[in-house]
């Protein structure tokens, strides 16, 4: 098991840097630099750059999720003592959050496509808000301790993550690719989904950073900075925010960067 333990962390680590990595790329550096290419440009750099880049983008996810999946699988489901703390067990309540977390990315797919997903700070209100209501019931109905409740809905955001990415962004590009290769024009609407989900991750992806660090340490468990250790999840809700907020800052930044 210890070896297993190690084995799955390396492998989730490095399949995750290489997701992010490229996540990071595409919004951060590709999507400013595609804005200042003309036609006839994106036509032979598109074709060329993009299937490399998206190969190593949707392998990056697929492996980050599944090894993570293991480990949730053989660090916290195998030891109830790790989920639950001293007391507590598996029944309703825990058995439906766990389902919550991989079930959330038809929720959140099925919102985002209805009217609500028009309005992009309309619909991150209401994400807000969804989130916090996982996150509270995790910790008082599903009865799971800090680092349990941190790490599944670290695993929710990864796994809305992954069905973007394999879903959602790959179908959209494969199309996106074709028409840019042919010399005409996308689907807009294929554009527009593509480049949604992918703001999506990559807001996402910070607070999903956060879980997987903060799922090891105590510090903000409760006890410490007068946080009492029954609302310590306010902490997690706290980052979420915060997180965002350096997500849209880097947007900002990335677009006032040029070449030389």
């Amino acid at each position: 098991m210890d070896f297993l333990n190690v084995l799955f962390r390396w492998l989730h680590v490095f399949a995750g840097v290489v997701w992010i990595g490229m996540l990071y790329f595409f919004n951060w550096v590709n999507g400013p630099f595609a804005a200042t290419m003309d036609g006839e440009t994106k036509k032979k750099v598109v074709p060329e750059l993009m299937p490399r880049a998206l190969y190593f983008f949707r392998w990056g996810a697929a492996w980050t999720w599944v090894t993570g999946v293991l480990l949730l699988g053989l660090v916290f489901h195998m030891d109830k003592a790790v989920l639950f703390g001293a007391e507590g067990g598996w029944g309703a309540g825990p058995g439906v959050m766990v389902l919550v977390t991989f079930l959330a990315p038809f929720l959140y797919d099925a919102l985002h496509k209805s009217a609500l997903g028009k309005d992009p700070k309309q619909f991150g209100a209401v994400a807000f808000v969804l989130a916090a209501a996982v996150v509270v019931l995790m910790a008082k109905w599903g009865g799971f301790t800090y680092r349990a409740y941190n790490i599944h809905f670290g695993a929710m955001l990864g796994t809305i993550m992954a069905f973007n990415v394999w879903f959602r962004i790959w179908p959209s590009q494969q199309k996106i690719i074709t028409a840019v290769k042919g010399g005409t024009a996308p689907d807009p609407a294929v554009v527009a989904l593509a480049g949604a989900r992918s703001r999506h991750n990559t807001y996402m992806s910070v607070p999903l950073v956060w879980t997987m660090i903060d799922q090891h340490t105590t510090a903000f468990a409760g006890g410490n900075f007068g946080i009492p250790g029954d609302y310590a999840f306010v902490v997690l809700l706290a980052v979420v925010l915060v997180g965002w907020h350096i997500v849209w800052h880097l947007y900002k930044k990335a677009g006032q960067v040029k070449g030389f």
